[in-house]
């Protein structure tokens, strides 16, 4: 791998609810946990959604109850509750860390379709966590949440086309799913796209769309190092393009939305 790239492991990913696979990424999860007013407030009617109840109950920090309500569902088959008792049990939330216990439930909430599960299990096989490392596995999995449109599931399938790890090198593959990723707002893969771009890596050489995308991973805010690493990059760049090109590459700048989700 050219040393210019970026690229993170899979290390914390889980003991830090995730690197863009937090909890919130579960269906149905909302964003924030909601805060609930101490002063005197008019009774709401009794939740008959025991799922959104454990989802709240996870984001408050209220494992012990989030178990005791999650744990009926992911026995029931919900992908849901499945993906968040391998989060407990993968971080020892409310439960003896047991890795083993994770993958089991990580594997249940895959192959349910829900894509947290799929890339955290990804993860698992990776570094050998609760089950055998296992390339082919990952692959398997993190091609899944790719596809369901996990960013960071595209990015790392990236890398594995970059490098060839588990699947044959080819660095089309990688610029497409590094596209894709970008497209999500993925500043790590927006900078990779810009770097490939500012050096014909799978993609024809293009100075206008390695500054477009080293402009949005350098303005995106959810990855410092990604951003100063643009910032150098399109600084080193801009002085070996034209006025007009830099002008069409802060137009295409202001005109970028990014996709959305699935």
């Amino acid at each position: 791998m050219n040393p210019t790239h970026r690229r993170i492991g899979w290390g914390g990913v889980a003991v830090a609810a995730c690197v863009a696979l937090s909890a919130p990424a579960l269906a149905g999860a909302p964003k924030v946990a909601q805060n609930f007013p101490f002063h005197s407030a008019p009774a709401a009617p009794a939740s008959t959604d025991p799922l959104r109840d454990g989802q709240k109950a996870y984001l408050r920090g209220d494992f012990s109850a989030a178990m005791q309500l999650l744990r009926p569902l992911a026995e029931q088959g919900s992908a849901d509750a499945q993906a968040y008792l391998g989060l407990m049990y993968d971080n020892g939330q409310g439960v003896s860390r047991d890795y083993a216990e994770a993958a089991r439930w990580y594997r249940k909430g895959a192959e349910g379709g829900n894509v947290t599960a799929q890339s955290l299990l990804a993860g698992m096989y990776t570094e050998g966590r609760g089950v055998s490392k296992d390339d082919a596995e990952t692959v398997k999995w993190l091609l899944k949440a790719a596809e369901q449109g996990s960013a960071t599931a595209q990015r790392l399938m990236a890398f594995r086309y970059m490098e060839g790890r588990g699947v044959p090198r080819d660095e089309e593959r990688s610029a497409e799913w590094f596209f894709r990723a970008a497209g999500h707002g993925d500043a790590e893969a927006q900078f990779n796209l810009g770097q490939i771009h500012a050096e014909g890596r799978g993609v024809p050489r293009d100075p206008v769309q390695a500054y477009l995308w080293f402009s949005l991973a350098a303005g995106n805010g959810a990855d410092a190092q990604a951003g100063r690493l643009a910032v150098e990059a399109r600084n080193k760049l801009a002085p070996r393009m034209t006025p007009a090109q830099i002008a069409q590459a802060k137009r295409l700048v202001r005109e970028w939305k990014p996709e959305k989700d699935h």
